[in-house]
């Protein structure tokens, strides 16, 4: 029911204007910087701050899009965010269902080696060291299997399988189901919002990751899109040597070029996210604190 009092009014327009403000302060940095990315260096320099370009360019993105491996290291950031996050749900989602099974033998062993993975980590280079003697590097195994599990993720997922009835896996039991069928068949079904939340998660931090291929991929054919686009603000900044480029090419304002790396780079998830977003608000709220 509507709040028709003056109080509830008064309470009803503080919130809206609340949740303006709030809002404004996400959106409008996100519409400088797409301003900026098509701005001339007469719009970056004669206004510090603007959402709408006087004259709209497009020579930052052309500066982006000039190297010719910069659709190869696009498939290459779409194979690994989609073939991380599979790795990811499936390791997270299976270990999680076996330790939330209270007759697991050495359930809780398993799970203080986990909570204490939360502390303490072997670092940088032990990790490399890892990777190394596996003979891992130069290939996307390094870059996919030593970020497989996130210990954090596999806790609330295991909480949330805690909380489905016990009966619905006592009746797969009785129908013939081993423990793979009732995962696949009950479990899974059971947990879309849970799948969509992480898989979000997952994907976002799959492309974004830069380190690690940076660390362990010395081939540039083989560099996702996050470390070409480093690369590229090194080059625009100056900090590599641009003699191969045509000497009579003028290069756009360091920061449009900045800034249209930034779209680039958030531009895919964002439009991924509307298809997990009836999903999102669901699957947040597992693991919470339920009176």
């Amino acid at each position: 029911m509507r709040n028709n009092t003056i109080g509830g009014k008064i309470f009803d327009a503080a919130n809206y204007a609340l949740l303006a403000v709030i809002a404004a302060v996400m959106i409008i940095p996100i519409m400088y910087i797409a301003a900026g990315s098509f701005a001339t260096e007469a719009d970056m320099i004669k206004r510090a701050f603007f959402i709408i370009p006087e004259t709209i360019s497009f020579d930052a993105y052309k500066y982006v899009f000039h190297d010719a491996t910069f659709p190869r290291s696009l498939l290459v950031s779409v194979f690994v965010t989609v073939t991380g996050t599979l790795i990811n749900l499936f390791f997270t989602f299976t270990m999680a269902y076996a330790l939330s099974r209270r007759d697991m033998l050495g359930r809780t062993v398993f799970m203080n080696m986990i909570i204490f993975t939360l502390v303490f980590s072997g670092g940088i280079i032990p990790t490399f060291l890892v990777v190394k003697s596996l003979g891992l590097l130069n290939s996307y195994f390094a870059v996919l299997l030593p970020a497989a599990i996130s210990a954090f993720n596999l806790i609330i997922v295991k909480s949330f399988f805690q909380e489905i009835p016990g009966e619905l896996i006592d009746s797969g039991k009785i129908d013939g189901c081993s423990d793979i069928g009732i995962l696949w068949r009950i479990v899974l079904p059971l947990s879309k919002p849970v799948i969509a939340t992480f898989a979000l998660f997952y994907a976002v931090t799959n492309w974004n990751d830069f380190f690690n291929a940076l660390l362990y991929l010395n081939d540039p054919k083989m560099w996702p899109i996050q470390v070409l686009l480093r690369q590229i603000i090194l080059v625009s900044s100056g900090a590599l040597d641009i003699s191969t480029m045509d000497p009579n090419y003028v290069k756009p304002p360091d920061q449009s070029i900045k800034m249209a790396v930034i779209v680039v780079g958030t531009l895919p998830i964002l439009l991924v996210y509307p298809f997990l977003q009836k999903h999102f608000a669901k699957g947040v709220l597992i693991g919470a604190v339920k009176g």
